[in-house]
């Protein structure tokens, strides 16, 4: 059996694509999924499965959530070791004058093709940073995750991946939850 985190997104956000943990819990234990752990509303879950290909992980979760659910929600499924390969990779997590509050991850679905990162810099607002990895997008937003025009739909825009947005502490927890 291997650990896995699956990152939803787009559930439970402005009332659209309601979806208790509970619930999902529960879906994902139908599927036959272990040690099923949920961490917050947003659609992030810790599992164990037998050892698969990522994408067909995925697949079989967004299946399950249209059958159950009713509605399309993109899914990202990493292991534990992308996880931390991701979090260890953040650019600004030495830099003693960011404020840690201020990170967030965007995760990517697929790496993305070739794209054009000076349009994505130019919508940096005053203080804000990106840097981008093949399997992630690392944001600094002193003003606010909120308020940044580098929102995860910008981003899925620009890049024509899939993606879904944390902030670092959620990134954090859920590698801590998967040696739990």
């Amino acid at each position: 059996m291997a650990t896995y985190i699956s990152i939803l997104r787009g559930i439970n956000v402005s009332g659209k694509n309601l979806i208790k943990m509970d619930a999902l819990k529960k879906m994902y234990e139908g599927l036959h999924f272990k040690n099923v752990k949920t961490y917050i509303q947003s659609g992030n879950v810790i599992f164990s499965t037998q050892t698969g290909e990522v994408k067909k992980i995925a697949d079989k979760i967004v299946k399950q959530i249209k059958n159950e659910f009713g509605f399309d929600v993109p899914v990202i499924v990493l292991t534990v070791d992308k996880l931390r390969e991701i979090i260890q990779q953040n650019p600004f997590i030495n830099d003693k004058q960011k404020d840690i509050a201020c990170l967030h991850v965007t995760f990517l679905k697929v790496a993305p093709n070739e794209f054009d990162k000076k349009s994505i810099e130019e919508k940096k607002s005053e203080g804000e940073e990106i840097e981008f990895g093949s399997d992630a997008v690392y944001l600094y937003c002193p003003g606010g995750y909120g308020q940044t025009k580098l929102n995860n739909n910008f981003l899925e825009n620009k890049l024509k991946v899939d993606a879904t947005t944390r902030n670092w502490k959620t990134a954090n927890v859920l590698l801590e939850m998967a040696y739990l």
